[in-house]
């Protein structure tokens, strides 16, 4: 811990670890410091992320790619979990948020679109566990909750049709992510090539009889690839109930 930071604990005042990362950022230095700031490291730990993985991304790693010291980003982060909060927060500040002049569903439907663009930009955002609370964050829910109060729907129902959005989107798009994994670990360019790799398995499956339905899709369908088609298909369902349901 920075010497610093060992002062404030003496002093009876919280120390770091007890201080959420938001509020030590919003308190002005002390003294001007080197050019390395918040907005960086969150900049090259989700380039990092993005290239190899999240797993790739450690606190000796991005020191080595910032080209300081492995303590200096710790006058910043306390470590990994804050690190990956500053990362969260930077890729939400990415995304731009729908005009509220568009009407709920409007809304709605251009945050859940540019919700899925941003994840299939960052996959490892995708992954169980990245969970965080960020001023960026609560910009979004903030946002769609602007716009769901504008039907007059009550606080609860507000919160609860912005996490059904928001459960599809992050669902459909986990999904897709792992589609697209298994596509690249196997060598499959195309929907062509995955189905090829696997028609060995989906045959036998399908001339058991037990499948008529998936058979019928498997020999019919036209759009198998149109993963944006596909979301947006479902997407339309979640705002129709949404809208039947609350009368809206």
């Amino acid at each position: 811990m920075p010497a610093e930071e060992e002062q404030r604990g003496k002093s009876g005042r919280p120390e770091k670890s007890q201080v959420s990362l938001w509020e030590r950022i919003e308190r002005p230095a002390p003294a001007p410091r080197a050019a390395l700031s918040v907005h960086r490291i969150a900049e090259v730990a989700v380039a990092i992320a993005d290239a190899e993985g999240i797993d790739a991304v450690t606190m000796r790693r991005l020191a080595i790619e910032l080209g300081v010291a492995p303590m200096a980003t710790y006058r910043h982060v306390s470590g990994k979990d804050e690190l990956l909060e500053l990362m969260v927060d930077f890729v939400y500040g990415e995304l731009d948020l729908p005009d509220p002049a568009v009407g709920w569903r409007g809304a709605m439907r251009a945050l859940a679109e540019r919700t899925r663009v941003m994840v299939l930009d960052h996959p490892w955002m995708g992954r169980g566990g990245v969970l965080s609370l960020t001023p960026n964050q609560l910009a979004v829910a903030e946002r769609a909750l602007t716009v769901l109060d504008g039907p007059g729907l009550d606080a609860d129902t507000m919160m609860a049709v912005f996490r059904t959005v928001t459960a599809y989107v992050h669902g459909a798009v986990t999904a897709e992510i792992g589609l697209l994994r298994l596509m690249q670990d196997r060598g499959w360019s195309s929907g062509d090539e995955t189905r090829a790799g696997l028609a060995s398995r989906m045959t036998w499956l399908l001339e058991t009889g037990r499948y008529p339905a998936y058979r019928r899709y498997a020999g019919e369908a036209t759009r198998k690839d149109d993963r944006e088609w596909q979301f947006g298909v479902g997407l339309d369902c979640v705002l129709d109930g949404i809208a039947a349901r609350m009368g809206i």
